[in-house]
């Protein structure tokens, strides 16, 4: 079902977010694009936006921040996963040889959060609900529908996925060098080779957003002054595009196959 009504099993990506150099433009963009509501919050939160589809929270977007004398990070989405323990997630992810790139924080009382890199580079958040859970609403057009993982060593990543987060990856059937992230025996997720992206692309979490026609999508999304980084095609999952916003985040879209 789109809308979810149970907590997010440990490993499940539950959010989403984008740190942007410009908040107001980036709201304004997945606005047109998606259809999401979404303003400037308060300053105990930093601004952050949690931006809604049809009443009901699927993402956020904020303003980038980096202290001072720091590079600022680029503007990207990233995906969260699912703990019920943030500092235990975190000990595993130092044990298993992952990054920390912000330790665990509370997030008033919504939750507890934390952002760091497995040893191939990508980078993801973990969270640990409070009185938020994550996304409300997923898998319907304008709403996050896949969280694919690009890496360039499978067995790496299923050794380290599988200790901080108890995540099994797994060969997908039918598809070559494409593999499954499975949580409790259910699919949350994918997994591919960096060597199908562009030279020098960095390993990262892709994030897909679920549209009812690519190509009248991604027609407004040039109008609007994003870039296709891979034209619509289709594929066995349906038909999908790479793309990336104006601020130059990369995102995907798909049109799944019906089921």
């Amino acid at each position: 079902m789109p809308e979810v009504t149970t907590p997010y099993a440990t490993g499940t990506p539950c959010w989403i977010d984008l740190m942007a150099k410009d908040q107001q433009a980036a709201l304004d963009f997945y606005r047109d694009l998606l259809g999401w509501q979404g303003q400037v919050g308060g300053k105990e939160f930093g601004g952050y936006a949690v931006c809604e589809l049809d009443g009901k929270a699927v993402a956020g977007i904020g303003s980038t921040m980096a202290p001072e004398g720091t590079p600022e990070p680029p503007t990207v989405w990233t995906s969260y996963l699912a703990t019920t323990d943030a500092q235990a997630t975190q000990d595993a992810i130092v044990s298993a040889g992952g990054t920390l790139l912000a330790p665990v924080m509370d997030v008033g009382d919504l939750g507890r959060m934390l952002i760091a890199a497995d040893p191939q580079g990508a980078v993801f958040g973990a969270w640990q609900a409070g009185r938020f859970s994550g996304a409300r609403v997923v898998n319907q057009p304008g709403a996050l529908t896949w969280n694919e993982l690009h890496t360039s060593d499978i067995p790496a990543a299923t050794a380290f996925y599988g200790e901080a987060f108890g995540i099994e990856i797994e060969p997908l059937d039918g598809a070559d060098s494409y593999w499954e992230l499975r949580v409790g025996g259910r699919a949350v997720g994918g997994a591919t080779l960096l060597a199908n992206d562009p030279p020098g692309t960095p390993a990262h979490w892709l994030t897909y957003f679920s549209v009812d026609d690519v190509d009248s999508t991604v027609d407004a999304l040039v109008r609007s002054g994003g870039t296709v980084l891979a034209p619509p095609f289709d594929m066995m999952a349906g038909r999908m595009t790479v793309v990336a916003d104006p601020q130059g985040a990369p995102f995907a879209m798909i049109r799944p196959q019906p089921l």
